[in-house]
């Protein structure tokens, strides 16, 4: 496997963002007077599915219930960002060793995520030095693509910016959503489960770990 880049999937590839995420889905619960309240538990199930305004939708509809799906994913995500400017934030284990790698070979890095331009900025913004926007080549949102992950549009997206084939390339994904869309992009992937998706079955990734490392990279013959 020869790599020229890589491609980090989603903002949990980064940082772990998952109990945020998960209070911030229950606060703008409360706030349109749900009696929703997402455990710990749910919320690692509902983490197969990718996309979060696709996670109230179906629980709503498995409830018997009626929202405004949209409204509410707009909501949660300004109480998201809101949280992790109050948070100290640090790289997940590995990250800052792996774009220092990255860099010193001259490897393009990506940001291949289809979530909002708010989150996306937030966790710049939060991470501060630790990680700049200027260190990735390409940097996904939600408004790139029609359809979002597990959909392999957004990688595509990414690849035909960046002039780059799948065999290219690496990704780094830390759920099985978000790990297909990769394979179906036809990029192997190393699977970095969050902290919630620990017990998530990451079939068909070259590799599953909790901490990265460049010596991963040298193992899968990324030169």
């Amino acid at each position: 496997m020869t790599v020229k880049a890589i491609f980090f999937g989603s903002i949990g590839t980064l940082v772990e963002t998952s109990d945020l995420q998960r209070r911030a889905f229950n606060q703008a619960f409360s706030e349109a007077g749900l009696d929703w309240n997402w455990s710990a538990e749910v919320y690692k199930h509902l983490l197969t599915k990718s996309g979060g305004r696709g996670r109230i939708q179906d629980f709503a509809s498995q409830h018997g219930m009626d929202v405004d799906a949209s409204q509410l994913h707009l909501r949660k995500t300004e109480i998201f960002d809101a949280l992790m400017a109050q948070e100290s934030l640090l790289l997940r284990p590995g990250i800052a060793s792996v774009i220092v790698h990255a860099k010193a070979h001259n490897w393009p890095l990506a940001f291949v995520t289809s979530t909002s331009k708010a989150n996306v900025n937030a966790v710049f913004i939060a991470l501060g030095d630790q990680i700049k926007r200027s260190d990735f080549s390409f940097v996904g949102n939600d408004t790139m693509v029609a359809k979002a992950k597990p959909n392999p549009d957004i990688y595509q997206k990414a690849l035909s910016d960046l002039s780059l084939t799948p065999k290219d390339c690496i990704a780094i994904e830390d759920t099985v959503a978000s790990l297909n869309s990769a394979l179906a992009a036809g990029i192997a992937c190393i699977g970095f489960p969050g902290a919630f998706a620990e017990a998530q079955d990451f079939k068909g990734a070259v590799l599953v770990t909790d901490e990265l490392s460049p010596n991963h990279l040298t193992a899968l013959n990324v030169q």
